[in-house]
């Protein structure tokens, strides 16, 4: 079966460096392969947000126009509103690559699921932004720092709060690396890793060093998945 593969990422940065590209495009050749899809034309969208209709961008509106079905690695490449697939299902025919055989009505599901997972979300932190304002009028020094973003205090000495600011920094940017790899993660299981010796592998051998630069072993591999809550496949 002839497709059209579709790529998009959000920022410009992600669309030059092509680190968001490459791991869509190998998410789309594993599952052309297993499928025995023929890839006939590759469209990609840079600075693209979720929230614009597919038909309204650039290159998807191009995909869409070859009337053969459209291949993205994962569903949220073609919209995060559910309104938009929706409708897109009953005016075209696409493919997610992580889930090749799903028909639209799974599909449909699984973006209203994704949909409302995203609306908790938002929900869960605006009620804690409010809490940290609270707080902060409330004069709790901690909240008040959180608030105003005011480094140029919690540099000063080694107090108690500053060192609690300073762990809480830390596993701050743990989260955010962590969540950085968890597409690289999610495609080395994709592939077939089912070990960690084996997923430290797949890092090592795709050019992604640990945070201190280094290789990867089991170990670390384990703790970044600890903090995704990412398990391999039963």
């Amino acid at each position: 079966m002839d497709v059209v593969a579709y790529y998009r990422v959000s920022t410009k940065g992600q669309g030059e460096s092509g680190l968001g590209i490459k791991a869509q495009e190998e998410y789309v050749r594993i599952a052309a392969e297993q499928q025995g899809w023929t890839v006939v034309a590759k469209y990609t969208d840079s600075g693209v947000s979720g929230s614009v209709h597919p038909l309204e961008r650039p290159e998807a509106s191009k995909a869409f126009a070859h009337g053969l079905p459209v291949v993205v690695a994962k569903l949220d490449r073609i919209s995060r509103d559910v309104e938009h697939i929706a409708g897109l299902m009953k005016r075209a025919q696409f493919k997610v690559a992580t889930m090749p055989t799903a028909d639209t009505f799974q599909l449909h599901i699984y973006a209203v699921l994704a949909e409302q997972e995203r609306t908790f979300i938002s929900e869960r932190t605006k009620a804690a932004l409010k809490t940290l304002e609270a707080s902060a009028a409330a004069g709790d020094i901690d909240a008040m720092h959180s608030v105003a973003n005011r480094e140029d205090k919690l540099r000063k000495g080694r107090t108690m709060l500053n060192r609690q600011k300073g762990r809480d920094t830390q596993r701050t940017q743990a989260d955010e690396r962590a969540a950085e790899l968890k597409d690289k993660l999610e495609l080395c299981i994709f592939k077939g890793a089912r070990t960690l010796q084996a997923l430290a592998n797949c890092l090592n051998e795709s050019g992604v060093p640990t945070a201190r630069g280094g290789n990867w072993a089991p170990t670390s591999v384990q703790r970044v998945m600890d903090r995704l809550s990412l398990t391999f496949p039963q």
